[in-house]
């Protein structure tokens, strides 16, 4: 957001100032990350997840295309090309476990930034667009991940693709046909592993650019804040560069630290032990599960078990419900019709957003058990409150809820002050 206030970019050597008329990017890096973009002053650590996210990004172009020069994209190498990048290649087995717990990492920090974009409004008004755009990273990290799980053709990787693959043959007459034309044929093998690699090479080069138009949309009404209160004057901001550039280097080094363990330690903790076996089309897992960051998802799949009103197939209404539970995040900004943003002042939704937090990892980990009682049945009940949060309780909440009185400015919030504004005022 440009700010009267904001400093502009005045390049001093000669060379910069050529540079700057004939190519100003220079300039568009000091206005978008340096001392020319301001911040709300009192933003916390929970503001460092969106510039922990584009750093997980880097990890995994940079792993994934030096992976890509030794990888075999053929159902008959693709395993052995695997271990001989983690046994032949100088330093393979970095590069793959480094790839392999950068998704996981990836994910938790996106998670995290999605939640707390959940807590304190982010996808409110003004900044509707920074908000769909980043359901739409969400989605495609999803398709990538699940592609790039894909590719080591191991026993999991195998069987994951048939079942993923196989939610395509639901949707009634065009289904199978579908199906059939993603794989390139009947079943998952050789046309279907090159086109998973190709698209997997491709797609995060794709999620960069909607992350520079995630970012683009940011900079035009600017960054939240904890009271959701807007900017108000000069007193309410600081530049990016040095104080919150110092402040997300710092989250990079604890990032760093807890990746490393994970990398050098533990690095097949969050895998599944039977992708060290080859794939095997005639010999089925006794419990195929995807990669932990799915599990919510898939246990709201797995909650169908009976067709509905014995006309729609229940393999159809779990993936519809699947895909749904993500797709009512685009219309969150409209669901919620509260004027205070930050659940800091909505004490009636803080709770409802903490038994949503609950709910989540109660799916998860059902979704990570086999498909059985009781996990089936608590997986239904969860899946039903997912669906009701958004649906039903967020719009009844922003109509009944009283809020707490806001402050009358960010510089307030953080110096104190005895004035308030009445809630929701240029909230």
């Amino acid at each position: 957001m440009s700010f009267p206030w904001a400093k502009q970019y005045t390049p001093k050597h000669p060379f910069m100032v050529w540079m700057d008329e004939k190519l100003p990017l220079p300039r568009l890096v000091y206005s978008a990350v340096g001392g020319g973009y301001e911040v709300p002053r009192n933003i916390n650590y929970f503001w460092n997840f969106g510039f922990l996210a584009g750093f997980c990004l880097v990890i995994q172009i940079v792993t994934g295309v030096i992976l890509a020069m030794h990888y075999g994209g053929n159902t008959q190498v693709a395993f052995d090309s695997t271990e001989h990048i983690m046994r032949d290649v100088n330093y393979g087995w970095m590069l793959r476990y480094g790839h392999a717990n950068g998704a996981s990492a990836f994910f938790v920090i996106v998670y995290l930034h999605i939640f707390r974009g959940f807590y304190f409004g982010s996808y409110k008004a003004p900044r509707e667009m920074i908000w769909l755009l980043g359901v739409v990273i969400f989605l495609l990290m999803m398709a990538t991940a699940f592609m790039g799980y894909v590719l080591p053709w191991g026993q999991m990787s195998y069987w994951g693709a048939q079942v993923i693959t196989g939610l395509f043959s639901a949707i009634p007459m065009v289904g199978e046909p579908i199906r059939e034309w993603l794989l390139g044929g009947f079943a998952p093998d050789n046309a279907a592993l090159n086109r998973f690699f190709s698209l997997h090479f491709l797609l995060p080069f794709v999620i960069l650019g909607v992350v520079i138009l995630h970012i683009w949309a940011l900079h035009i009404p600017g960054s939240s804040n904890p009271t959701g209160v807007e900017v108000k004057s000069e007193s309410d901001t600081l530049p990016f560069y040095p104080y919150f550039i110092a402040k997300d280097g710092w989250t990079i080094g604890l990032f760093l630290i807890i990746y490393s363990l994970f990398v050098f330690f533990m690095p097949n903790a969050l895998g599944h032990p039977d992708n060290y076996i080859p794939a095997n089309p005639l010999q089925t897992p006794a419990h195929i599960v995807p990669e932990w960051y799915f599990w919510p998802f898939y246990a709201i799949l797995r909650s169908f078990t009976q067709d509905w009103l014995f006309i729609i197939p229940a393999k159809l209404m779990g993936v519809l419900a699947m895909f749904s539970a993500i797709l009512v995040w685009f219309f969150l900004p409209w669901l919620d019709k509260s004027p205070v943003r930050s659940g800091n002042y909505r004490p009636l939704y803080r709770k409802f957003f903490w038994v949503l937090v609950l709910d989540v990892l109660v799916l998860g980990y059902c979704g990570g058990m086999p498909a059985e009682q009781p996990y089936v049945l608590v997986a239904q009940i969860a899946s039903i409150y997912y669906f009701l949060h958004f649906l039903v309780i967020v719009p009844i909440v922003s109509s009944i809820e009283r809020p707490e009185p806001l402050p009358y400015s960010i510089t307030e919030a953080v110096l104190g002050s005895d004035k308030a504004a009445a809630p929701g005022d240029k909230a």
